[in-house]
């Protein structure tokens, strides 16, 4: 046959004798698409030829992705005050977040009401000796007040009162002012929170201190726990106990599996997001204070109906796929539940049998608005 040969209907080549073959642009027959299909408006129906994908009926291991850092766990937070009144005669510690061991020396206070604790002991001692009661009461208050049995024995020894009394710490980590409520500042705060680290405390020698005042918190870097955020679409999924894998970001050679101890009932500051607590030993794996971290949290497996997520389209505060009928695609409106790797879950809007579009965005344009139809 000669292709110089152009009819427009069908017949024979004259030169040749062969039959004419019909011409078709793009060398693919056109389905047949009804007028009325065409004549829809172009915002509720869209013709096209894209793939199709149905819902799949199965089950799910979830896997949340969460980013959080890591802060100390203040069930371990000690604090350090004074059981008498008095003035600060000697300060063994000098500035913020200094490393303090438990039975450490912080302070020495001298106290007017700790003397004459001390004065009527030994006038017991002295005058009325025998009086055994009345001895083991006033030595019973000077423990009380703060004073230390070797201190307290070598008064008895001396017969002499101590002017001052010393203050020890019962815990060992970091000191923390008390007034600052043990916050830890972390690197978002920015540079100028580089000069807290070694500023000097408010704490001078000579100030005068009250009755039960506290002085410090110490918080201890090897008791910690990481802060993991939750955010809204996934706060259902996450459970007391779900296993955890957190990877350090400055150090995720470091990586370690927890379990969710804890999730807060409630929204930090203007956060949108809830806090899930992970309780771990940092005694060993040493992660700084304040480290950002990511992690995975392994939930429970969910037996759901998904589709890919190219499928479904959101319009903002409706979610729509284009569901195919006869002739091409029409929007429909459907309810979603979570997102997660490449399936989003279907509520409802879909049974089982209909098919949809694989790609919902593939059908829109720049200038596209999908109409929802209400149903009657």
């Amino acid at each position: 046959m000669h292709p110089q040969i152009i009819r427009d209907k069908p017949g024979d080549c004259p030169i040749c004798g062969m039959k004419l073959v019909e011409k078709v642009t793009g060398g693919e027959k056109v389905a047949d698409v009804t007028l009325d299909a065409l004549l829809k408006p172009t915002n509720e129906f869209v013709v096209s030829a894209i793939p199709v994908t149905t819902v799949q009926k199965k089950e799910e291991q979830v896997e949340i992705a969460a980013l959080g850092n890591i802060a100390y766990d203040t069930r371990e937070a000690g604090s350090i005050s004074s059981r008498v009144a008095g003035r600060v005669e000697k300060l063994y510690v000098r500035y913020r977040y200094q490393k303090i061991y438990k039975g450490q020396r912080i302070m020495d206070i001298y106290s007017p009401e700790m003397m004459t604790a001390q004065q009527n002991l030994l006038f017991l001692l002295k005058n009325d000796a025998g009086n055994a009661t009345l001895i083991q009461a006033s030595k019973d208050k000077l423990l009380l007040l703060g004073m230390s049995s070797q201190q307290l024995q070598q008064v008895i020894k001396t017969g002499k009162p101590s002017f001052t009394i010393a203050v020890y710490s019962n815990y060992s980590g970091h000191i923390h002012e008390a007034s600052n409520g043990g916050v830890m500042n972390t690197p978002a705060a920015g540079m100028k929170d580089i000069a807290l680290i070694t500023e000097e405390l408010a704490l001078k020698e000579g100030m005068y201190v009250q009755k039960g005042q506290s002085f410090f918190t110490v918080f201890n870097p090897a008791r910690a726990w990481a802060l993991l955020n939750i955010y809204g679409d996934n706060q259902g999924l996450v459970k007391t106990g779900n296993i955890v894998r957190i990877v350090p970001e400055t150090a995720p050679g470091k990586d370690f599996r927890a379990i969710i101890n804890f999730i807060e009932p409630f929204f930090r500051g203007n956060s949108k997001t809830i806090s899930a607590r992970v309780y771990f030993d940092n005694s060993i794996l040493k992660i700084p204070i304040g480290s950002q971290v990511s992690a995975t949290i392994f939930g429970n497996a969910k037996n759901a109906s998904w589709l890919p997520k190219e499928a479904v389209l959101s319009l903002g505060i409706d979610m729509v796929v284009f569901k195919k009928l006869p002739g091409g695609f029409k929007a429909q409106k459907v309810s979603t539940g979570i997102l997660h790797k490449n399936n989003i879950q279907i509520m409802s809007g879909l049974s089982g049998e209909d098919s949809v579009a694989v790609n919902a965005q593939y059908l829109m344009d720049s200038e596209s608005f999908v109409k929802i139809k209400k149903e009657e």
